[in-house]
Protein backbone atom coordinates (compact mmCIF):
# COMPACT_ATOMS: atom_id res chain seq x y z
CA UNK A 1 0.00 0.00 0.00
CA UNK A 2 2.79 2.53 0.70
CA UNK A 3 4.10 2.04 -2.86
CA UNK A 4 0.74 3.17 -4.26
CA UNK A 5 0.97 6.41 -2.28
CA UNK A 6 4.54 6.89 -3.49
CA UNK A 7 3.40 6.32 -7.08
CA UNK A 8 0.57 8.83 -6.63
CA UNK A 9 2.96 11.44 -5.19
CA UNK A 10 5.55 10.95 -7.95
CA UNK A 11 2.93 11.13 -10.71
CA UNK A 12 1.34 14.22 -9.19
CA UNK A 13 4.72 15.90 -8.82
CA UNK A 14 5.53 15.19 -12.47
CA UNK A 15 2.20 16.56 -13.63
CA UNK A 16 2.29 19.70 -11.51
CA UNK A 17 5.96 20.34 -12.32
CA UNK A 18 5.15 20.65 -16.03
CA UNK A 19 2.06 22.74 -15.32
CA UNK A 20 4.02 25.08 -13.09
CA UNK A 21 6.76 25.38 -15.69
CA UNK A 22 4.11 26.20 -18.29
CA UNK A 23 2.71 28.95 -16.09
CA UNK A 24 6.17 30.42 -15.52
CA UNK A 25 7.08 30.37 -19.22
CA UNK A 26 3.69 31.40 -20.61
CA UNK A 27 4.51 35.09 -20.48
CA UNK A 28 7.66 34.58 -22.56
CA UNK A 29 6.14 32.45 -25.33
CA UNK A 30 4.63 34.23 -28.30
CA UNK A 31 1.75 32.36 -29.96
CA UNK A 32 2.97 33.28 -33.44
CA UNK A 33 6.60 32.24 -32.92
CA UNK A 34 8.29 29.54 -35.02
CA UNK A 35 8.73 27.17 -32.08
CA UNK A 36 5.06 27.47 -31.11
CA UNK A 37 4.00 26.80 -34.72
CA UNK A 38 6.27 23.74 -34.78
CA UNK A 39 4.79 22.41 -31.53
CA UNK A 40 1.28 22.93 -32.92
CA UNK A 41 2.16 21.02 -36.10
CA UNK A 42 3.67 18.15 -34.10
CA UNK A 43 0.55 17.96 -31.91
CA UNK A 44 -1.74 17.85 -34.97
CA UNK A 45 0.47 15.19 -36.58
CA UNK A 46 0.30 13.03 -33.46
CA UNK A 47 -3.50 13.26 -33.32
CA UNK A 48 -3.80 12.50 -37.05
CA UNK A 49 -1.48 9.52 -36.68
CA UNK A 50 -3.47 8.16 -33.76
CA UNK A 51 -6.77 8.56 -35.62
CA UNK A 52 -5.39 6.77 -38.69
CA UNK A 53 -4.00 4.01 -36.46
CA UNK A 54 -7.46 3.52 -34.98
CA UNK A 55 -9.10 3.51 -38.43
CA UNK A 56 -6.60 1.27 -40.26
CA UNK A 57 -5.51 -1.07 -37.45
CA UNK A 58 -8.34 -1.08 -34.88
CA UNK A 59 -8.68 -3.37 -31.91
CA UNK A 60 -11.72 -4.67 -30.09
CA UNK A 61 -15.19 -4.38 -31.57
CA UNK A 62 -14.13 -1.88 -34.24
CA UNK A 63 -11.86 -4.56 -35.75
CA UNK A 64 -14.95 -6.55 -36.75
CA UNK A 65 -16.00 -3.85 -39.22
CA UNK A 66 -14.64 -3.74 -42.74
CA UNK A 67 -11.78 -1.39 -43.58
CA UNK A 68 -13.78 -0.06 -46.53
CA UNK A 69 -16.66 0.83 -44.20
CA UNK A 70 -14.35 2.61 -41.75
CA UNK A 71 -12.73 4.62 -44.55
CA UNK A 72 -16.10 5.44 -46.11
CA UNK A 73 -17.44 6.61 -42.73
CA UNK A 74 -14.33 8.81 -42.34
CA UNK A 75 -15.03 10.28 -45.78
CA UNK A 76 -18.65 11.01 -44.87
CA UNK A 77 -17.58 12.59 -41.59
CA UNK A 78 -14.95 14.73 -43.28
CA UNK A 79 -17.40 15.88 -45.96
CA UNK A 80 -19.98 16.78 -43.30
CA UNK A 81 -17.32 18.63 -41.32
CA UNK A 82 -16.57 20.90 -44.27
CA UNK A 83 -20.18 21.19 -45.47
CA UNK A 84 -21.30 22.43 -42.07
CA UNK A 85 -18.63 25.15 -41.79
CA UNK A 86 -16.01 23.07 -39.94
CA UNK A 87 -18.38 21.88 -37.22
CA UNK A 88 -16.53 19.08 -35.40
CA UNK A 89 -19.65 17.80 -33.65
CA UNK A 90 -21.47 17.31 -36.95
CA UNK A 91 -18.46 15.66 -38.59
CA UNK A 92 -17.94 13.15 -35.80
CA UNK A 93 -21.66 12.47 -35.53
CA UNK A 94 -22.09 11.84 -39.26
CA UNK A 95 -19.03 9.58 -39.30
CA UNK A 96 -20.30 7.53 -36.36
CA UNK A 97 -23.81 7.20 -37.81
CA UNK A 98 -22.38 6.28 -41.22
CA UNK A 99 -20.22 3.52 -39.71
CA UNK A 100 -23.15 2.17 -37.68
CA UNK A 101 -25.42 2.22 -40.76
CA UNK A 102 -22.84 0.50 -42.97
CA UNK A 103 -22.29 -2.23 -40.38
CA UNK A 104 -26.04 -2.65 -39.95
CA UNK A 105 -26.58 -2.95 -43.70
CA UNK A 106 -23.79 -5.52 -43.94
CA UNK A 107 -25.51 -7.69 -41.30
CA UNK A 108 -28.83 -7.79 -43.19
CA UNK A 109 -29.54 -11.09 -44.96
CA UNK A 110 -29.74 -10.85 -48.72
Amino acid sequence: MPELWLLLIVCSAGTYLWRGLGVLLSGHIHADSDIFNWITCVAYAMVAGLVMRIVVLPSGLLASSLLAHRLLACGFGLAAYYLFRRNLFVGVGVGAVALAALNYLRALPL
